[in-house]
């Protein structure tokens, strides 16, 4: 039985990876059974139907992209600039597998095509955006600047992995720490 031997969060992992892989087109509940070497019946024990895996997926995505990271965060503690060091550090351990960018990818680009999963996307970039504001309000009074340093923040999350830089002498580690500390200026 699929339930035994596959549970929900595989189905759910495996069809993130079709998306990075493909797109929403790609995510076959028969090619997810195939991957992962069962039948596509044991499918049918947690899923309703390929709508409900694919509004799965975008849940555990957004949990993992955001409120996972948040809460890991939140429980260090610490003031606004202590929590925004906490934040980078967190975010720069994660192994940014080439599955997570290429899904991060793949719903930016489903978002596009599906205003559902438009408003999905704005949500999470709006919790992202609004936890960020929320930190560097601590210790900076200025709006705007907090503002921009919240666009610099994810701007440099979401295309960290689409962009190649030559720094020339310099260790592309050393140039994102100055970054990181000037955002936190």
């Amino acid at each position: 039985m699929a339930s035994a031997t596959t549970p929900r969060t595989e189905w759910i992992h495996a069809g993130l990876r079709a998306l990075a892989a493909g797109g929403p087109d790609a995510v076959r509940i028969e090619a997810i059974a195939r991957a992962l070497g069962v039948t596509k019946g044991g499918f049918y024990g947690y899923f309703a139907d390929r709508d409900a895996l694919l509004t799965e997926m975008l849940d555990t995505w957004e949990r993992e992209v955001t409120e996972a990271i948040i809460d890991s965060v939140d429980a260090e503690g610490g003031d606004g600039r202590e929590r925004l060091r906490n934040l980078f550090r967190v975010v720069g351990n994660r192994p940014r597998a080439s599955t997570e960018v290429g899904t991060e990818l793949a719903i930016r680009e489903w978002a596009r095509r599906d205003p559902a999963v438009a408003h999905r996307l704005r949500r999470v970039d709006e919790r992202q955006m609004g936890y960020l504001r929320g930190l560097f309000r601590e210790f900076c009074p200025d709006e705007v600047e907090v503002e921009a340093r919240c666009v610099i923040v994810v701007s440099m999350r979401v295309a960290a992995h689409l962009v190649t830089f030559d720094h020339g002498t310099r260790m592309h580690e050393d140039v994102m720490e100055r970054v990181r500390r000037r955002v936190l200026e």
